[in-house]
């Protein structure tokens, strides 16, 4: 069965180390904030100046001047702290964020990933994806494994614009968990969600994957 969103930002939660500083990209991704496992001590880094984003307010606790670089209302927990946007992306791409979480439209075999237009449609800009993609540790993207009419989103090259370049380093989707082999250049699967067999996921990708000869299902 495939995984929820929850349950794919909760696996994507299973990536964080104690001590990190993580960005939390548009959508999906913000979910994470909800799912920091107990105990881990994870600083939250929004481009808009703010660091330590807790999790999402209840409708009591809403505060409209305290938002994430989405526009959404969040909360910030205790030592947080509040800075310009280019101290924001000075901390960015000074390789000081060990991890960013992004959603994406497409992601490429070689880890190129394309998140922030379609051709033709009216779009604000590319925000900070590209700075982190090409500033931060270890970029982890979490989607759903294919588009709303059944088209591939792991290609085997990007037909969207690209946001980065050989840049990913795990794809966390409702079907399964893949991360990159640096050396081969391509996405190993390593965990399938619960009744799904790695030939579903075969069937279900463009991309050229590295299977191996046994996969764990997803816990999460």
């Amino acid at each position: 069965m495939p995984l929820s969103r929850d349950q794919i930002t909760i696996r994507a939660a299973r990536e964080l180390k104690d001590g990190y500083v993580v960005n939390l990209g548009i959508g999906m991704p913000t979910l994470v904030a909800n799912h920091i496992p107990q105990g881990m001590d994870v600083w939250l880094q929004s481009e808009n100046g703010l660091l330590g984003i807790g999790p999402f307010p209840t409708e009591t606790d809403v505060d409209p001047d305290l938002i994430n670089a989405g526009k959404q209302t969040i909360t910030a927990r205790l030592g947080a702290s509040y800075f310009s946007s280019s101290d924001s992306f000075a901390m960015i791409r000074g390789g000081h964020i060990d991890m960013c979480i992004l959603g994406a439209m497409q992601v490429s075999e070689e880890g190129d990933i394309a998140n922030w237009m379609i051709p033709g449609k009216m779009v604000k800009g590319m925000g900070g994806a590209m700075d982190l993609v090409a500033g931060v540790k270890r970029v982890v993207v979490t989607m759903e494994h294919n588009a709303k009419d059944g088209a591939a989103k792991l290609v085997r090259k990007c037909s969207l614009p690209l946001t980065g370049q050989a840049c990913i380093d795990m794809v966390i989707t409702d079907l399964c968990v893949l991360e990159m082999d640096h050396a081969r250049q391509r996405f190993v699967l390593k965990e399938v969600a619960p009744g799904v067999t790695p030939q579903d996921v075969r069937a279900k990708t463009e991309a050229e994957i590295i299977i191996p000869d046994s996969v764990p299902t997803v816990s999460c």
